[in-house]
């Protein structure tokens, strides 16, 4: 009886864990577009080709199943690093135009949802 309780338990567990996950992962990919397109990020970053930058494909494969990938691809917006062109000239990252979570949550999402 313990057992089969301790079962149930675990697969609640899991079922809950994989609920909040899906929910943490679904992007309004229209929203994403439309703060992508305004901060101009898309002369530089191509769906799944490279322009100036690395494709988003790219960028989602080298973040893909790291616990911190949105955390990294949100600091890299959000900050302003130096970063290499495909021309090979480095340049400052520009610096994303929001300090909204959501906003930041939700285009890290779309970019790493390629």
């Amino acid at each position: 009886m313990a057992q089969q309780l301790s079962a149930k338990f675990v697969i609640a567990m899991f079922a809950g864990l994989v609920a909040v996950g899906m929910a943490k992962a679904e992007v309004d990919v229209e929203a994403a577009k439309a703060l992508a397109k305004a901060n101009d990020c898309l002369k530089c970053h191509g769906t799944d080709k490279d322009k100036k930058g690395p494709a988003m494909s790219k960028i989602s494969d080298k973040y893909k199943g790291t616990p911190d990938g949105r955390a990294k691809a949100i600091k890299h917006m959000t900050s302003g690093p130096t970063v290499k062109l495909s021309d090979g000239l480095e340049v400052r990252h520009r610096i994303i135009d929001t300090k909204d979570p959501k906003e930041l949550e939700n285009i890290a999402g779309w970019f790493l949802s390629h």
